[in-house]
């Protein structure tokens, strides 16, 4: 996978909005997982940590390792428990959400966040294995996989002023003053 696998996913995506196509939960997620960016993000990371660089590492890297995929799955689907109209799209926000729901007419809005929630879920406990197995990715890289993946649910925990209380005050405690972000 590189950039160009990043930029295809960007035009897919682009692709369905445009038409009005909602696609099936697992094109949308296969195709989300890469629009993430979270792969490209975790190469170069790699690179730049140093450690543990050998053909077999760098192998393992292009075939799009479960590491990495599932630490894209947790943005992807967390990204995905907000709402268009959290993100001022006039409710049109092509997420898995709005995907489970097209697929399984009559569901609700609560039903299907309940099942992205659950698939996060599913999602941690198979990066906890990915995490607790040594091979081929040295510990340094396997704790930023993982600490990407916890990070996630801060990143998307903003209010209806699309601001991120819990950021602001850590860096009121951090910093011993308010901060407005």
């Amino acid at each position: 996978m590189q950039w160009a696998d990043l930029c295809n996913a960007f035009l897919v995506e682009a692709r369905w909005f445009a038409s009005g196509h909602v696609p099936k939960t697992k094109d949308y997620l296969k195709n989300g997982i890469v629009s993430s960016g979270v792969y490209v993000v975790l190469v170069h990371l790699f690179f730049l940590l140093g450690e543990g660089i050998c053909q077999d590492a760098v192998d393992h890297l292009n075939d799009n390792p479960s590491i990495i995929s599932n630490t894209a799955t947790i943005l992807r689907l967390w990204d995905d428990l907000g709402s268009a109209k959290d993100e001022n799209q006039d409710g049109k926000d092509g997420s898995f959400v709005e995907c489970y729901m097209e697929e399984h007419r009559g569901s609700s809005v609560a039903s299907a966040q309940e099942h992205v929630t659950s698939m996060i879920s599913d999602t941690w406990k198979s990066l906890n294995k990915d995490y607790l197995s040594p091979y081929p990715f040295p510990l340094t890289f396997r704790k930023t996989c993982l600490n990407l993946a916890r990070m996630v649910p801060l990143m998307y925990c903003y209010d209806d002023k699309h601001c991120h209380p819990t950021i602001e005050k850590h860096m009121n405690d951090f910093l011993g003053q308010n901060a407005s972000l």
